[in-house]
């Protein structure tokens, strides 16, 4: 069951290197409105990869006709048009100006700004089609496993958990990292921050088209 774990804690780890669209709004947000924003839009994240988990998990055979079949391409292409839709309104959004709070004075929480962030990375990871055949593949390494006197389900269970606990605890460390940027921030890098975000997801989205289209034809 150990070893279990360690698989779980490395699968997490080498999911939260890797680099996508999201992990830089996630950035941006921490830099721009600090820790507690970071968490909100994180938490959004957070959300939607549950849901593609329990989705993946209770529909598995349906997630691999999914990926086998036609309809992969059609998602990749809906995903990826609105991933640039998002990249061209950012690229022309004017970055709001950063403010450091120096006062000892704890900030008030806002949380309707908070619960918009929340819907944002919600919306953002759920837009990116390839998260659920990701989680799909993880599922597969889970369930590849086998623990005498453990059921498959809860192999499952414990396996998923520490792949979670471990990608969300990075991503917790990258808000705190970002935190620490705030006061070198100036304005200029700040709107070229705003244009490589915007770059990004055009040519995140852009890609996601054109495989689509691919492999349709």
């Amino acid at each position: 069951m150990i070893d279990l774990i360690l698989k779980g804690i490395v699968t997490g780890f080498v999911l939260t290197v890797m680099i996508g669209p999201v992990f830089f709004v996630l950035l941006e947000t921490s830099i721009k409105k600090g820790v507690r924003a970071g968490l909100a839009l994180d938490f959004g994240v957070f959300l939607s990869d549950v849901i593609y988990v329990l989705i993946a998990f209770l529909f598995y055979n349906e997630v691999r006709n999914l990926a086998e079949g036609q309809s992969k391409e059609i998602a990749k292409i809906i995903g990826g048009a609105v991933f640039v839709v998002y990249g061209v309104v950012t690229f022309f959004k004017k970055p709001s100006p950063i403010v450091v709070n120096v006062s000892k004075e704890r900030e008030p929480v806002d949380w309707k700004e908070y619960g918009i962030l929340c819907l944002k990375g919600f919306l953002l990871n759920l837009a990116n089609p390839l998260v659920i055949f990701y989680w799909f593949s993880v599922l597969s390494l889970g369930d590849a496993r086998h623990v005498e006197g453990y059921s498959s389900h809860l192999i499952l269970f414990i396996f998923i958990s520490s792949v979670l606990a471990t990608f969300f605890s990075f991503d917790i460390l990258k808000i705190f990292g970002a935190k620490q940027l705030r006061p070198f921030i100036t304005e200029k890098l700040l709107k070229a921050l705003n244009y490589l975000i915007a770059i990004v997801f055009v040519i995140f989205g852009i890609f996601l088209v054109i495989q689509g289209v691919i492999e349709k034809v």
